[in-house]
């Protein structure tokens, strides 16, 4: 019979977060050394008892007195060190991960909206990141450490006498005891907790933004009240946690000073029966305090542990959930066409299908206005063109290659993009159009604030291209701060141009200037998407797009496409195509 080969069982993948802790092991085996050396220096106090109760005063020797208190003297500066450099290792460690981990961490923070459509709390992955980081570097990890000690403790109280070990053992089995219960009793209440403070993040930060429309229709009160509702839920969990942790921790100190006084007890039984020394009475009572300390430590801890632990698990599963992108084989620089192969997308999180079956091509230097009725589509579009959803059917193409065979630093170099919702960073205006390269071509900058004619609106500003533009643009008017992330679309001359209702704020000016720029990306043999609402903003394109519940309606040369949406009763003027709103006089101040 043959003999048949082992099976061999492959162990789990392990986690980022794991493999991070795992990359500071020779940290944390230098941390216990370190804690080795520390917990065999803390027998030091309990010795020099030993000896002065049963050497120096019998003997009335004082060499011998300031002898040991010069040892005593060295030893717990050695101890002092000891303890600063484990206290330094373990920040280190915390340093470390943090450093390991935190591009990882805040790379999901920004992809997290684009998969789970913005619900949630965003950024509890960085409070998260915080938390294992903190409790990394505090004393909790110095109990864990400590822990491993407490049968050498024990130990020396057995050698003592039997009913002195037998005693601390007891007093030890009472404080892991309360330590399991504390493990248990918190897990509920500190996970509560946590969700609860979640909820209500997530409603304070939507009320920030939202607060101009809060307070203008006087939604404050209500929204206030589901808040503090909120609040209510996180503040009675996170009491909860803390009367059972706190309690806890007072009867685990309660009850280490009360073995304290019991050991005293019996070391005074044996001495009175001639059965220990009066040193041993003293040494064994700080022993045994000293055994049971790193139970202490940690029960006073356990809060933060229990709150790392979560923040671990979350950071597992989310990491786990969106795993690093791959960083593939730089392509050449798109320059020839633009293919949409029957593709259909999902908003994050949903399964409402929103685009079903788009497919159009463009050549280099042609343009597409995008136009039809509001929640027809158009905007969802735009994001899979620029790789900000990915479509759940079909493919984006750039010169044949799929937006996926890019990495999205290398893919964002060859795509501007103008959102519906404009928001600037805080950084001035050169800052922004050059989105925030580390040292950003200043020709590049005014040849693209000139090509959307944005040029000498800058230079009127306070500090010219210097001017802070604020926390999400709040320093420019709406349509300031349009026409600066025009200019952010086209800097450097990226070959796929795709603008959201590029001029929603803009005044005739403005229009003029954006349909100069489309047609100098058409020129330059780029390719420009136009989402439209205004007849103006497609003035500059030849093709067009009609979107109809999430459908392609028509689809073709500007001019043949616009004649067939078009109905034109007898005698009746020209009415307006789908979704296209007429201009309004005077148009929008910049």
């Amino acid at each position: 019979m043959l003999n048949s080969p082992p099976i061999r069982r492959h162990s789990p993948p392990r986690s980022e977060l794991s493999a991070a802790l795992a990359a500071c092991r020779g940290a944390f085996i230098g941390t216990a050394l370190v804690s080795g050396m520390s917990n065999i220096l803390m027998l030091t106090g309990s010795m020099f008892m030993l000896e002065v109760y049963d050497r120096v005063l019998p003997s009335r020797s004082l060499p011998t007195l300031v002898g040991l208190l010069m040892l005593i003297v060295f030893l717990f500066a050695a101890l002092g060190v000891l303890d600063a450099i484990r206290s330094r290792i373990l920040a280190r460690v915390g340093g470390a991960l943090d450093e390991a981990l935190s591009g990882r961490v805040y790379d999901t923070l920004v992809r997290l909206p684009l998969r789970t459509g913005g619900r949630g709390d965003g950024t509890q992955p960085l409070r998260d990141l915080d938390a294992v980081r903190s409790y990394l570097s505090g004393l909790g990890p110095v109990a864990l450490f400590d822990l491993p000690w407490i049968p050498l403790y024990l130990a020396i109280c057995f050698a003592f006498h039997p009913l002195i070990g037998f005693t601390a053992l007891a007093g030890a089995i009472i404080l892991v005891a309360l330590t399991l219960a504390t493990e248990m009793m918190t897990k509920a209440p500190t996970k509560s907790a946590a969700e609860a403070a979640t909820v209500r993040n997530g409603l304070a930060e939507a009320s920030r933004r939202n607060a101009e429309a809060l307070v203008a229709m006087g939604m404050v009160p209500r929204i206030a009240a589901r808040w503090a509702e909120a609040n209510d839920r996180y503040m009675r969990s996170q009491q909860r946690s803390s009367d059972i942790g706190g309690g806890l921790g007072s009867a685990s100190k309660v009850l280490r000073m009360l073995l304290q006084s019991v050991v005293l007890a019996v070391g005074a039984y044996l001495v009175i029966n001639q059965q220990a020394t009066a040193g041993i009475i003293i040494a064994s009572s700080i022993l045994s305090a000293r055994a049971l300390a790193p139970v202490d430590l940690a029960i006073a801890n356990w809060k933060g542990f229990a709150a790392a632990r979560q923040s671990w698990k979350r950071l597992s599963q989310l990491l786990e959930a969106m795993p690093a992108l791959p960083q593939p084989m730089e392509l050449p620089a798109p320059a020839h066409r633009l293919t949409v192969e029957n593709i259909s997308a999902t908003a994050p999180g949903t399964t409402k299908v929103l685009v079903q079956d788009i497919a159009f091509k463009l050549e280099a230097g042609q343009g597409l206005g995008v136009i039809g009725q509001s929640g027809s589509g158009k905007s969802s579009l735009a994001r899979m063109l620029v790789g900000v959803w990915h479509p759940v059917r079909g493919k984006v193409r750039l010169d044949g290659a799929a937006l996926d065979q890019w990495s999205p630093d290398v893919l964002g170099r060859h795509i501007g993009y103008l959102p519906q919702d404009i928001e600037l960073l805080a950084g001035t205006v050169a800052d922004n159009i050059a989105r925030f390269e580390p040292q950003p071509d200043g020709e590049a900058v005014i040849a693209a604030a000139k090509a959307v004619g944005v040029h000498e609106m800058i230079v009127g500003l306070p500090q010219g291209y210097e001017t802070p533009v604020g926390e999400q643009g709040a320093a420019l008017s709406a349509g300031q701060a349009q026409r600066v992330a025009l200019a952010r679309a086209v800097y450097r001359d990226p070959f796929l141009v795709v603008l959201d209702e590029p001029n929603s704020h803009l005044d005739s000016d403005g229009d003029a200037a954006l349909t100069r720029a489309i047609l100098g990306i058409r020129e330059r043999k780029g390719i420009v998407v136009v989402i439209a609402h205004r007849p103006s903003a497609i003035a500059g394109v030849d093709q067009i797009l009609v979107m109809n519940q999430g459908r392609a309606q028509a689809c073709g040369p500007k001019d043949e496409v616009l004649s067939k949406v078009l109905q034109r009763p007898p005698g009746a003027a020209a009415p307006t195509p789908i979704g296209i709103r007429p201009e309004k006089s005077g148009g929008a101040s910049a």
